[in-house]
């Protein structure tokens, strides 16, 4: 009986007076389809903003605290890489300066000799020959008068004219000391020139140099290596090539060799296109104005970078996907009691009283609204029973009336009825 007073589909009756006319009523009949809209709204609104609504709090902190580690790694790669091409630089520098220094000591030491002062051929050659002796890779010791021409040789060569050099003219000029990478006049090979000026009583009156190999410095130089594409080179103040695995000709205007911004002890990095390839060098200037670079392919220095970028972007798309894995495992289970009361308040308005509420058991907000649901079938129940035993003792009245006694109250029966 309380399904045909409750259909599906509700019926709702308008009564309007008819304008012009009155007490003339027009009944308007619409038909409603009891609970559609809300459902939709329940089934595909609230379960999607709820699942929204998690994802975007779990995954803006997820997002911020891998976006503060992803750029704290960037910035300790590279600061790792950069350091690992300055430190080569660095190396180098110190032992280019450190050998450097070393034979311009012992120049000097042999300079202030009473043998070299005098400027005498046969007290000097011996202190010549005994700096060859000591110092293998000098294969030419000598002095060399205010005119140019050798006074002592360490060899038994005939005297030569070095007025033409640059490490002699700059001495006797006033220059503390010498130096030049130079084509040797005994043996026609690349060499290096180290000299110092010979005084006597404060006056310049020679000078001693020395011719070295620079093989063992080369050798020193060329056998850095950085990785499989990294290496180091040295140029002398003029470009030319002291050291380099592969070149030969001027590098005055190799990019990390020009300009002038920087100083002894700085250093310079450089970024450039070399052979199609793109290379990140760090420069570092000598004592001696000499230039030291460490360079290396920029695709093998920054690989380490590059995995991190590509293992910081899993991680992320990991995160993303546990967070839509957590939000969708989650989000039904909070939104599957809601839809739960939703049916069974459909139900009731259908009167439909039979479902069981087991949400009532829940201490939560739910189980609050739940029990509210709970107490409203209970009216519901209460009232269809009372309307239920309305309409049987209308019933029996008009049994009664049939049967000629007269019925109480039939106009309002009537209008119950209608």
């Amino acid at each position: 009986m309380a399904q045909k007073l409750l259909p599906a589909k509700r019926r709702r009756v308008i009564r309007r007076e008819v304008p012009g006319t009155p007490g003339t009523v027009k009944r308007e009949d619409t038909t409603v389809k009891r609970g559609l809209p809300r459902m939709r709204g329940l089934r595909f609104g609230i379960l999607p903003k709820l699942l929204i609504t998690m994802m975007v709090v779990m995954f803006v902190p997820l997002a911020a605290i891998w976006f503060l580690d992803y750029r704290t790694s960037v910035d300790h790669l590279s600061a790792d890489i950069e350091e690992r091409l300055s430190a080569q630089a660095d190396g180098a520098v110190g032992f280019v300066n450190s050998w450097v220094d070393t034979n311009l000591r012992m120049l000097r030491q042999n300079a202030r000799l009473e043998d070299i002062v005098a400027m005498d051929p046969h007290r000097q050659a011996p202190v010549l020959q005994s700096i060859i002796r000591e110092y293998p890779y000098v294969f030419l010791a000598h002095t060399v008068g205010l005119d140019g021409m050798n006074v002592a040789r360490s060899d038994q060569e005939a005297p030569k004219n070095y007025g033409d050099r640059e490490y002699v003219q700059r001495v006797v000029a006033g220059a503390p000391m010498g130096r030049q990478f130079v084509i040797s006049k005994t043996t026609g090979k690349p060499s290096f020139i180290l000299s110092v000026p010979i005084t006597r009583d404060g006056r310049v009156v020679g000078v001693l140099g020395i011719a070295m190999d620079v093989n063992d410095l080369t050798r020193r130089i060329t056998a850095v290596r950085i990785g499989e594409t990294g290496f180091t080179f040295l140029v002398d103040d003029t470009g030319n090539v002291v050291a380099h695995p592969r070149a030969r000709q001027n590098l005055a205007k190799h990019p990390a060799v020009t300009g002038s911004g920087y100083e002894s002890g700085m250093k310079k990095r450089t970024v450039f296109v070399e052979d199609g390839k793109q290379i990140v060098a760090y420069s570092e200037k000598t004592e001696q104005g000499w230039t030291l670079v460490a360079q290396q392919d920029y695709a093998e220095a920054y690989a380490p970078l590059r995995a991190a970028n590509r293992n910081a972007f899993a991680l992320l798309v990991g995160s993303v996907l546990f967070v839509g894995f957590v939000s969708s495992v989650l989000t039904p289970r909070l939104t599957r009691p809601i839809r739960n009361l939703t049916d069974i308040a459909e139900q009731i308005s259908r009167g439909q009283l039979g479902a069981a509420i087991a949400e009532v058991k829940r201490t939560d907000e739910i189980g609050g609204l739940a029990r509210a649901i709970d107490r409203l079938k209970t009216s519901v129940e209460v009232a269809m029973k009372r309307l239920g035993g309305e309409r049987t003792s209308a019933s029996d009245h008009s049994t009664a009336a049939n049967g000629g006694v007269p019925v109480v109250g039939g106009a309002r029966g009537r209008g119950d009825g209608r």
